[in-house]
């Protein structure tokens, strides 16, 4: 695959949101931008955007040769507000408005069950879209956005923020000093449909392809997964709703273990969105879609287990 963008040093984007409790475009769009330090500071709904916004020298906020330039949201006034925060000239009022009009679109959206239908007008044009964790939900949309990517070769990318935290990268680059792992967990808070994903691709990149099987124990709002890997390792994830958002990650092998948290939260996005944009110019995925699609099953299998009363599900027979 070739480029996707016809200029890959003025690119524009579109960007769409928002999502009760999510607010990626405010902190996404400033990472292209730049914002109104004033005004996020004092009227950003999310405190934390603000708080680690304004530790980054001017210097190093931005992504360059990318500007989001156009917004769409649900509700017009959120889209009028991030447009003043995070300095986009442009609000449209339909998300079909953008098309003609940006090069890419992020959907920066986190309810899986939506992304298809919000992403449906973008990639039937072959419009390039990044679209937020997770991407899905459920079999029947991942079988779409499977058919769009393998089959149509539709640009369609989605991952988690986590897969780039700096804090986790010496252990994908080795575990060697563990021995052999054999048990892997990590904390996550909010709720499995939509945090889930960030606890499981934390650990992916770590512990790579084949996964066997999922497990759901507990609530809605009180999760404890359990999976087993083909490496004979054992992971489990507590996914709580009111616990202090962030993964303790613990590995541990036969030669020793270890605990490490992802903290920084503005490199992980800025890594995240500058993939993306490497995708644009380039046209090469950063990783294979067989990726997403096995963390979708992982999601997927474990709503299905929760709601057939902690089944387990075997994942390598999801269809």
């Amino acid at each position: 695959m070739s480029k996707l963008v016809k200029d890959p040093d003025k690119i524009k984007l579109g960007i769409i949101g928002m999502t009760e409790g999510n607010g990626h475009p405010y902190s996404w769009s400033a990472i292209f931008n730049g914002y109104d330090r004033e005004t996020m500071t004092r009227e950003c709904p999310f405190p934390g955007i603000p708080a680690y916004l304004n530790k980054e020298p001017k210097t190093t906020l931005q992504i360059s040769g990318a500007q989001v330039t156009h917004i769409y949201c649900d509700n017009l006034a959120d889209a009028e507000h991030v447009a003043k925060c995070s300095l986009i000239p442009n609000v449209v009022d339909a998300p079909e408005d953008m098309a003609g009009k940006v090069d890419a679109v992020i959907i920066a959206t986190d309810i899986g069950g939506q992304h298809v239908e919000r992403a449906r007008p973008f990639a039937e044009k072959r419009i390039p879209l990044f679209i937020d964790k997770p991407l899905c939900c459920s079999r029947e949309d991942l079988a779409t956005f499977r058919r769009w990517i393998i089959d149509e070769q539709r640009p369609v990318m989605s991952s988690s923020c986590m897969r780039y935290a700096k804090e986790y990268k010496p252990y994908r680059i080795s575990t060697r000093k563990l021995g052999k792992l054999r048990f892997v967990s990590t904390t996550m808070s909010k709720k499995w449909e939509t945090y889930g994903i960030h606890a499981l691709e934390a650990i992916y990149p770590i512990v790579g392809p084949g996964f066997k099987s999922i497990q759901t124990l507990g609530a809605f709002e009180r999760n404890v997964i359990h999976m087993t890997h083909e490496l004979g390792i054992d992971i489990v994830v507590a996914q709580i709703k009111d616990i202090q958002y962030g993964g303790a990650l613990r590995l541990a092998g036969t030669a020793g273990n270890i605990c490490v948290s992802a903290s920084d939260t503005f490199y992980a996005f800025k890594n995240q969105l500058q993939a993306f944009i490497d995708f644009l110019r380039s046209g090469e995925y950063p990783f294979p879609f067989s990726e997403t699609e096995e963390l979708m099953k992982l999601v997927i299998g474990g709503i299905e287990s929760r709601n057939q009363n902690g089944k387990i599900i075997n994942i390598k027979q999801m269809e």
